[in-house]
């Protein structure tokens, strides 16, 4: 099991877990490079590091956002690892363990779900900003705005129609776009 395979596990699982946003080692301003980040209801995020080996796992613990949880990423973090990598004992304070095994990922111990602070909020605000900034830069000349609408242009040259299999944004389920309390 190579890395990137296992990164590409951990943002399956992350969608199995119903997070509708996913993204995978993008940086932040702090250094830290989430394998994989997803984002649920309620700006509720989940983050995935994955070690295919004791090392990696014992080397990742002296990074500075794990020396100082409280500037680290992610309102549940969890460990995705081969079977028999770590022990739950050796596990930060509140993090999860998935294992990759037999084809799937299995849940050892959940996380908690209250790590993230208020600095690791702003942290993952940069994380998507961010990522936002090279979208619109793959994009250009058209800007974010632009390019979320081409929908609309869509229907325009269609007499007004959506093409068949094309939903107008109000139809598209979004549940980002939801009210629901914020705090």
């Amino acid at each position: 099991m190579t890395h990137a395979a296992l990164v590409q596990k951990a943002i399956a699982w992350l969608r199995s877990y119903r997070c509708g946003v996913v993204l995978s080692e993008q940086a932040c301003a702090s250094g830290e490079m989430p394998d994989a980040i997803g984002w649920k209801r309620a700006c509720h995020s989940v983050l995935v590091e994955c070690k295919i080996s004791r090392t990696d796992f014992l080397a990742d613990r002296e990074k500075p956002f794990r020396r100082k949880p409280n500037s680290g990423m992610g309102c549940e973090r969890f460990y995705l690892t081969p079977p028999a990598l770590l022990r739950l004992e050796e596990l930060p304070a509140g993090w999860g363990h998935l294992e990759y095994r037999g084809r799937k990922v299995e849940m050892l111990r959940s996380s908690a779900k209250d790590l993230r602070t208020t600095t690791g909020f702003r942290y993952e605000m940069n994380l998507l900003l961010a990522s936002l900034r090279r979208v619109e830069v793959r994009i250009e000349p058209q800007t974010i705005t632009e390019f979320l609408k081409w929908k609309n242009r869509m229907a325009e040259y269609n007499r007004g129609a959506m093409p068949e299999g094309i939903m107008s944004a109000e139809e598209e389920a979004n549940i980002f776009l939801k009210a629901e309390s914020l705090v």
